[in-house]
């Protein structure tokens, strides 16, 4: 039987992971066995209990007990807190009608070795200094979608478990394998010694086109897309085997990299794979 807890006070300590801890807080780098991150929506919620993520506490409608969070709550160990509030108290909360009504507060998990993420991956993307959540969010949606089989990140980006971008990401956050790429050495280096042909998405004169035959038949690719604003570093486009460019009409030079991940993973992704 679920632990239904009635929360009728704002400023109740119950609500402090749902109210008032910043993502930083909720990483907790001082003590990462602890780090927790919140997930938002009945949706991402069962994405992530899909994913293996260990609940902490539930924060919801009341209505929803009744309804879709009677799933998920049963999914979950029979002591975990499940906090209800009533309407006034729920929406003081910055943004909760984004939330369809349910939050859940998740153990954080370690992050996994690159290596293991890109066991058996042939097409991955790499991340370097993506700041936004939600381009995070956009960028894992059509990972999951369109063949990638995992991401890698610069730790100078933004974190996939943020709450915007799970939720922009449908929780497929929780589906796509991910981590972080090691900060002491290239990462290019360690992509070049599991066998990767790395692809900087730049705009270079001197590009391919995304349709190029050593793209589409290459055994295994990593598609590496930059910040926003500033894109890739010269450094980083130096040091692919490969410089793209996604051709463009009416004289537009570039687009959102969430809408260039798509693009590019579409064609080197979904379609390279079925060559």
């Amino acid at each position: 039987m679920a632990n239904i807890i009635e929360i009728r006070d704002f400023s109740a300590p119950e609500l402090d992971v749902y109210a008032r801890l910043t993502e930083n807080q909720l990483v907790n780098r001082a003590d990462p066995d602890n780090g927790l991150f919140v997930a938002e929506s009945p949706l991402v919620i069962e994405r992530a209990l899909d994913g293996g993520m260990t609940p902490v506490s539930f924060l919801t409608e009341p209505g929803l007990i009744r309804g879709k969070g009677v799933e998920l709550i049963a999914r979950c160990p029979e002591q975990t807190p499940v906090f209800t509030a009533p309407p006034e108290v729920l929406t003081q909360l910055t943004g909760f009608h984004l939330t369809r009504g349910m939050l859940c507060a998740m153990r954080r998990p370690r992050p996994a070795d690159a290596r293991t993420v890109c066991a058996g991956a042939t097409r991955v993307a790499v991340l370097e200094n993506v700041m936004n959540p939600t381009n995070i969010g956009a960028i894992f949606r059509s990972a999951a979608a369109l063949g990638m089989d995992a991401v890698l990140l610069t730790e100078a980006g933004s974190d996939p478990l943020y709450r915007r971008a799970a939720r922009v990401s449908m929780g497929t956050v929780f589906q796509v394998p991910w981590t972080y790429l090691p900060p002491e050495r290239p990462w290019q280096e360690l992509l070049h010694e599991m066998g990767f042909q790395t692809v900087a998405m730049a705009l270079r004169d001197d590009s391919l086109l995304l349709t190029d035959p050593r793209l589409m038949h290459a055994e295994k690719l990593a598609v590496v897309l930059g910040t926003e604003g500033d894109g890739l570093a010269a450094s980083t486009i130096s040091g692919c085997d490969y410089t793209v460019r996604i051709p463009m009409a009416h004289g537009v030079d570039s687009l959102n990299v969430a809408a260039a991940s798509a693009v590019a993973f579409y064609q080197l992704g979904l379609l390279s794979k079925s060559v």
